[in-house]
């Protein structure tokens, strides 16, 4: 099941105040990028991050779950209506990350 055009929508709402943001469109699915860095992505309208040790801490009962079959697995945002928080955990998990390979 590929992720709807709506919520795909409203999550890149919930983000547009983060310099830096982009998405990318790939087989019905949605990678989200931070100054040129995968952080996450949008699979199935389910918002998931990459598991950080930042993401954790932000994010103590987040379930793990597989973005698609055969993927690592990545933590689910449960708290998406929330445009601080979500703003917050992808600049932390975006610090936490190496810079893309060129």
């Amino acid at each position: 099941m590929a992720s709807t055009e709506s919520y795909f929508e409203f999550i890149r709402d919930m983000l547009s105040g983060i310099d830096g943001i982009s998405f990318r469109k790939m087989m019905g699915e949605y990678i989200l990028y931070c100054r040129g860095k995968i952080v996450g992505g949008i699979y199935d309208d389910r918002f998931l991050v990459k598991p950080t040790k930042s993401a954790r801490d932000m994010m103590p009962d987040a379930a793990e779950e597989t973005p698609y079959e055969g993927a690592k697995k990545m933590l689910l945002v449960d708290n998406v209506e929330d445009r601080e928080f979500l703003g917050k955990l992808v600049e932390a998990v975006c610090a936490e990350l190496p810079a893309p390979r060129r």
